[in-house]
């Protein structure tokens, strides 16, 4: 797994580094804007945290936009649970407001702009402290997996035999989020045969699993069984559901953490085959 996106489990929730990260960096720049301002008798706090929030918007605008063929219902577009954020969009969005704040109130200029060179700064050394002390594409992990009929697996094995970009799903009976996007997994397995999905449920026995596929109606190609949780913890995945995309040559190119909609499926798919 890159290593930005390694998961962390807080709770029945889950965070990457890289929203940690993100958010270390926001507290520094509130601190660095708060100290600044103090010395010329402004606040750039508030100004802060609407550049975030519309950096979100901007981001999930954009994201709906491209992939609006996705959606079907407004709810669905406003629904963020799916984690589709077009991040250059967000970046652009709030680059726009910042400017607009700096020329619109000049006593901020120089806590603004602290606060800001701060934020960056911050992120940027924790990120890349990181990517340095681990491997930029990590090798399909060998995680020794069972199918339902007991056969021992590893993902190495099936992306040999099927020479194909592989889609892995972590996931758990248990697990709402991972339910409901079940379907939107079956009906990418139907229709798009240039890509393998693979499917590691974690530490279910294979008739718990077997009766939750008939019970849901779902027709599923390569179901597996992390029973001691080998692979998860090979991945670095540590919040349901995870899912990994990688490439013909088994190199991961993204990672997304939590449930998926249709619409942020097609975009990992897409970083696997291209438009």
């Amino acid at each position: 797994m890159n290593a930005l996106q390694q998961s962390l489990a807080i709770g029945p929730a889950g965070v990457s580094l890289s929203q940690i990260f993100m958010l270390l960096a926001l507290l520094t720049a509130l601190a660095t804007g708060a100290l600044l301002g103090r010395r010329r008798s402004t606040s750039v706090g508030d100004t802060l945290l609407n550049a975030l929030l519309i950096g979100i918007a901007g981001a999930r605008i954009l994201f709906v936009l491209l992939y609006h063929d996705s959606y079907d219902s407004l709810w669905q577009m406003v629904d963020i649970r799916d984690g589709g954020f077009q991040i250059g969009g967000g970046i652009a969005t709030a680059a726009l407001y910042t400017g607009w704040a700096l020329w619109r109130h000049p006593p901020q200029r120089v806590a603004l702009s602290g606060g800001l060179a701060a934020g960056v700064l911050t992120w940027g050394l924790l990120a890349a402290a990181v990517v340095a002390m681990s491997e930029l594409s990590p090798p399909l992990p060998d995680a020794p997996l069972l199918t339902l009929d007991g056969e021992t697996v590893s993902l190495a094995d099936l992306a040999r035999r099927e020479q194909k970009p592989l889609v892995v799903n972590i996931w758990a009976t248990w697990c709402p989020p991972c339910i409901r996007e079940m379907p939107v997994f079956a009906e990418a397995q139907r229709t798009r045969r240039d890509i393998t999905f693979a499917f590691a449920n974690q530490g279910e026995n294979p008739q718990l699993v077997a009766e939750f596929l008939h019970r849901g109606n779902l027709e599923l190609d390569h179901i597996l069984l992390d029973q001691h949780g080998q692979l998860s913890a090979a991945v670095g995945a540590r919040v349901l559901p995870t899912t990994l995309f990688y490439d013909a040559e088994g190199r991961l190119v993204h990672t997304h953490i939590g449930e998926l909609s249709r619409a942020t499926l097609d975009r990992g798919l897409k970083l696997l085959t291209g438009p």
